[in-house]
């Protein structure tokens, strides 16, 4: 095997155009002869370039609506044969079958197609057949053959031949094997899930998932744990499709904190108001609505100002110069937005390991998606928790039933609840979270967290009691017993939210009642482990 394999021949079939033309000229400029089909040779021949079709290597003309064209042994024959076996090489010569050095192939737009809300028959016609089967057997053959699957090939490879007098080296070759069988590998995954969602199949037998490269990390949740950051495609607005403005590279734990951030302020609407989130560890340590952005970011950085520092901060509007100035007092590590004002963007200049993102929009958090978890062995996949639950859906279970204003609190906990580790305990007061609790074993544990947080912070603002006096309480899951709930009615909580469904219900019911707490079963739990 010769570690330098001279390109001679090529074919090209691509979809996306760009960059056809020019790396159609320097491979013609090197003497290469091209071969290609359909609009790709019109492409290239409107360039004044020379093209064979493949249609004149083959015999056969383009039939069935372009389903049948390079299925066909003068063009598998020439991405297959092993140059240096005398077999293949007489085989070659019998049937009239040309080596073919260099195949440059991206696929039709099927992930495009179902992205558009195409309907069933045109994302069919939207599966490449040829062009996979092509992929597939120039990549194989990677020991004399260039396989091209992304046009940000385009430059590497000329380079490459430019560097070696017109030929590829191995470990080259092979690299561009890999990019490929990663791309038909996503191609066919992206084909079946589609098919399991238009079938309405839940568990498929075989399910994959496929990503393209975005960005590598440094390292892991830990300096010895190697990471990279992978975009699935779907156009999602958040972290994947964010511009960043300034700041280092964003790091594993950065990227999931910001994540966990900007999935939740996307609960709040901007057309309610501003509203932030502060998040540290992918748990929320603040969050709030205010009359602008800048008091939501005070009121909540003064839920846990301790938690705050080196933070994660999500907006639900456009950041503004003021907002940026509060936010400059501490050090945080990302502020994540849908858009920022040129003077805000000029702040934070001056704070050189502060990152800013705007993602253009937020997130919808109604958009159906799956969620993949890994375990020893395997992975579970799941619905993304898109629960929600309104006025109409809360069953008062108590004597009292809560005021409007609680009602309003007991709503804002519960959107917040979904987004904080499993046992959640939150507090909130006049639209700001004044108390979380997270994580905990015990979901009483985590009901005198949250309580003891609250204290904390009222000596750091030198308020006469907790802000929890007069709050409301979300439960992620139901009380199993009575004593976290009658925690809260000691730190001074006035109203409850929980999904019911205890075989305790009737005595923690009973102890509300007794305490003169208000309480509502949403009959919906929002565990996030």
């Amino acid at each position: 095997m010769t570690d330098l394999c001279p390109v001679r021949r090529a074919l090209l079939s691509v979809s996306d155009k760009t960059g056809l033309v020019e790396l159609g000229q320097a491979l013609a400029a090197r003497g290469v002869e091209l071969l290609s089909t359909g609009g790709t040779a019109r492409s290239l021949r409107d360039a004044g370039l020379t093209v064979r079709d493949v249609a004149d290597v083959t015999g056969f003309p383009e039939m069935l609506d372009g389903r049948v064209n390079t299925l066909h042994p003068a063009v598998h024959g020439g991405l297959l044969a092993l140059r240096d076996d005398p077999a293949h090489r007489a085989a070659m010569e019998t049937h009239g079958i040309g080596a073919i050095d260099l195949l440059v192939v991206n696929l039709y737009p099927f992930e495009a197609t179902v992205a558009a809300g195409a309907d069933y028959a045109t994302c069919v016609e939207n599966i490449d057949i040829g062009g996979p089967a092509m992929i597939r057997a120039a990549a194989k053959n990677h020991a004399f053959v260039n396989v091209v699957v992304d046009t940000e090939d385009y430059a590497p490879l000329l380079a490459e031949l430019a560097a070696h007098d017109g030929a590829t080296r191995m470990a080259f070759r092979q690299g561009l094997a890999l990019t490929a069988y990663g791309r038909t590998a996503a191609y066919d995954a992206a084909v079946s899930q589609w098919m399991a969602d238009a079938l309405d199949c839940a568990a498929p037998r075989r399910r994959t998932v496929a990503g393209h490269l975005a960005q590598e990390l440094r390292y892991g949740e830990n300096p010895h744990q190697a990471a990279a950051f992978y975009t699935d495609g779907s156009g999602r607005p958040g972290v994947a499709t964010a511009r960043q403005h300034q700041g280092k590279a964003l790091s594993y734990n950065n990227i999931n904190d910001t994540d966990a951030a900007f999935e939740l302020i996307s609960e709040f609407d901007p057309a309610d108001g501003p509203a932030c989130v502060i998040v540290k560890h992918a748990n929320p340590c603040g969050v709030a609505r205010g009359a602008t952005l800048a008091e939501a970011y005070a009121r909540a950085f003064d839920c846990d100002r301790t938690s705050a520092f080196g933070g994660i901060i999500a907006l639900n509007q456009r950041l503004d110069a003021d907002t940026a100035r509060e936010i400059t007092g501490i050090f945080t590590e990302v502020v994540i937005a849908p858009d920022a004002d040129p003077e805000a963007v000029q702040v934070f200049a001056a704070k050189k390991n502060l990152r800013l993102l705007t993602t253009g929009a937020l997130a919808d958090p109604a958009q159906p998606a799956r969620a993949f978890r890994q375990v020893s062995g395997g992975f579970l996949a799941q619905d993304k928790d898109i629960g929600r639950i309104g006025l109409d859906d809360l069953r008062v279970v108590t004597r009292r039933a809560p005021t409007d204003a609680e009602v309003a609190d007991l709503l804002f906990a519960w959107r917040v609840a979904k987004y904080v580790k499993s046992n959640a305990i939150i507090y909130v007061r006049d639209g700001a979270t004044v108390g979380v609790g997270a994580g905990q074993m015990s979901r009483v544990d985590s009901t005198r967290i949250a309580a003891r947080k609250a204290q904390d912070m009222a000596e750091v603002l030198g308020l006469p009691e907790p802000l929890t006096r007069g709050s409301v309480v979300a439960s992620d899951a139901f009380f199993p017993f009575a004593d976290g709930l009658i925690t809260a009615a000691e730190a001074g909580a006035t109203a409850l939210i929980q999904p019911g469904g205890s075989m305790r219900d009737a005595e923690v019911i009973a102890a509300a009642d007794a305490a003169g707490l208000a309480m509502v079963f949403t009959d919906m739990r929002h565990f996030r482990h």
